[in-house]
């Protein structure tokens, strides 16, 4: 049996005991930051490199606005009333059975950004919105 890269558009996404459905998820980075050194007795005329601080970046999720559904904006508020509420953000990869194949965990998160969707007289689009969640952390679950 041949082995096949994972085809990425199926995906769950679970915060606060939810399951919800979002036509994308972005940002699932984390780097390591490297140090540059050179000794100012050393031969040699280059840096060395050495890893640094790590970093994430925050996740985007966009997914389309029904009537009634203010989740997205009612958790940004928590901010603005000094009240954040932190939640573990869970991304999970399925396969074509829909058994999850790869998942992340995005720990501590909050809302950083909220964006109602772009409103167009002549356009025939979904009202899509976006939220920017920030976390201190991001792993790879096993």
């Amino acid at each position: 049996m041949a082995l096949y890269p994972l085809p990425k558009f199926s995906f769950l996404v679970e915060w606060g005991g939810a399951k919800i459905g979002f036509t994308e998820v972005t940002g699932l980075i984390r780097q390591t930051e490297a140090i540059e050194y050179r000794d100012g007795a050393s031969r040699e005329y280059k840096k060395t490199k050495q890893p640094g601080l790590e970093k994430v970046d925050n996740l985007t999720l966009k997914r389309g606005t029904f009537q009634g559904d203010t989740d997205f904006y009612d958790w940004f508020n928590t901010i603005q009333m000094n009240t954040a509420q932190r939640r573990d953000v869970v991304i999970k990869l399925l396969n074509e059975n829909f058994e999850p194949v790869m998942t992340w965990r995005a720990v501590n998160g909050f809302v950083a950004k909220y964006q109602a969707s772009d409103l167009k007289s002549d356009g025939n689009e979904v009202a899509i919105e976006m939220i920017e969640i920030a976390h201190e952390g991001l792993s790879m679950v096993k």
